[in-house]
């Protein structure tokens, strides 16, 4: 009986001591030093635009820029082009698309319901409705 319960508890202490106890090593310092890298640089970023950056950050993905469209080019420029005409808006809108004289980068849906809100100013009800649905549509 004295043997059983002698290899019991050695039997324990060999459980306990194995590595499938031990504790989680602490992060590394690279790993620490990203971490602490991606949090600068994601400063301003909310939600899942943080989110998603950070997750890229952290793999060692660097953010590639949003790649518009032709159309949204085409928007995006139309919209610079403000008053110009003729010769003058047709030399504008080439060289806007092409590349050369880039259009605005894209608004996130966030951004545009700020200017959009700054834009509406008093407006209130119906009409403040009305104004922001549009505002946010273009």
């Amino acid at each position: 009986m004295k043997k059983l319960l002698a290899l019991a508890i050695l039997g324990a202490f060999a459980i306990v001591g194995s590595p499938a106890f031990a504790a989680d090593p602490p992060a590394s310092n690279a790993q620490q030093d990203r971490m602490k890298a991606c949090n600068a640089k994601a400063e301003g970023k909310k939600g899942d635009e943080r989110k998603a950056f950070m997750s890229d950050c952290l793999s060692g993905k660097e953010a590639q820029p949003v790649k518009m469209t032709q159309q949204e080019k085409m928007t995006a420029c139309n919209k610079t082009a403000g008053e110009k005409k003729g010769d003058e808006r047709k030399a504008y809108m080439s060289s806007c698309l092409s590349g050369k004289e880039a259009p605005p980068a894209k608004m996130t849906q966030q951004d545009k319901m700020k200017a959009c809100n700054t834009k509406a100013g008093d407006k209130k009800g119906d009409e403040r409705k009305t104004y922001m649905s549009e505002c946010l549509k273009g």
